[in-house]
């Protein structure tokens, strides 16, 4: 049996849900005031939780702090302030839905993560009340 540990971290940002391949009746309808041209914005949270056994000296799976960074510099870092489908260059392409982005954020933070630690769910909120949610296989 493994041990688990979950931190939050935060951003603030616009996106707007839109697919170029289909009409703008298409966008409307299906994202109603989520298609908002000019966008609209969320105070995300990013939600990590990783698996494995804490280090028999230490006691860590791994340091809290040290997971947080790894979060900041692969995701936060690069999307906190920013309108998702203008300003992040590896978004490109991808419509900022919260499913998406808990997708997307996973595969980033995935690799840069020690032996031995492995990303087993990856939950953005968008609101209180909204949440997508990633799982490894």
């Amino acid at each position: 049996m493994a041990t688990t540990v979950t931190v939050k971290v935060y951003f603030e940002a616009a996106h707007r849900l839109h697919n170029p391949e289909k009409s703008d009746d298409w966008n409307r309808r299906v994202f109603g005031k989520c298609n908002n041209p000019h966008g609209h914005g969320h105070n995300y949270v990013i939600e990590a939780v990783v698996q494995g056994d804490p280090d028999p000296e230490s006691g860590y799976l791994i340091d809290m702090k040290d997971l947080k960074e790894v979060l900041n510099r692969t995701v936060v870092d690069h999307v906190d302030h920013r309108h998702l489908n203008i300003e992040v260059p590896w978004l490109a392409g991808c419509i900022p839905s919260a499913e998406n982005l808990a997708r997307v954020f996973f595969e980033r933070v995935t690799p840069e993560l020690p032996d031995g630690v492995a990303l087993v769910r990856l939950t953005i909120h968008e609101t209180d009340r909204n949440s997508a949610t990633y799982t490894a296989d």
